[in-house]
């Protein structure tokens, strides 16, 4: 059963991440990790003028109230609805990146980056928690195209 947090204008204008943190702080205790991993949805409600063709992650105040997010829970892509597409959209929000016919351009430099500070964080967050950590980080890593070596997993 998914979990989903909205968030309006004005919160996003306030970079109030209030509505978050309620949720977050629920699902994180330590007796609810494990039941609501990948159950995490977000709905922004953000309306915008007629003809704007920009995607929610390309609004600089979207972005912004995300990356205030990312700042006071890092570890929150474990809770990210993965089938919803909810990690890849959490991505988008905070890596540089373009739309194409193809679909979403990230910067593939920025990409590497975010993905690698994520690996280190949840492998450190995960090993906190006593939760198995290897396969479930590779298989986030895959969602963004990355194939991770075991190796890895074995230097830190």
């Amino acid at each position: 059963m998914s979990t989903t947090i909205t968030v309006n204008i004005d919160q996003i204008n306030t970079l109030d991440i209030s509505p978050a943190v309620e949720v977050i702080e629920q699902i994180s205790s330590k007796n609810a990790i494990l039941s609501n991993e990948q159950q995490l949805i977000f709905n922004i409600d953000y309306p915008r003028e007629d003809g704007d063709p920009r995607e929610l992650s390309e609004i600089p105040e979207i972005r912004l109230w995300f990356v205030r997010l990312d700042t006071r829970y890092p570890w929150l892509p474990f809770f990210l609805n993965w089938q919803e597409k909810e990690f890849t959209r959490y991505a988008a929000m905070l890596v540089p990146h373009q739309f194409t016919k193809e679909g979403i351009q990230y910067n593939p430099e920025a990409l590497e980056i975010f993905l690698m500070s994520k690996i280190f964080i949840l492998t450190d967050w995960l090993k906190k928690q006593e939760i198995p950590h290897q396969s479930r980080l590779k298989a986030m890593a895959q969602l963004l195209g990355y194939d991770l070596e075991d190796g890895l997993f074995s230097m830190f």
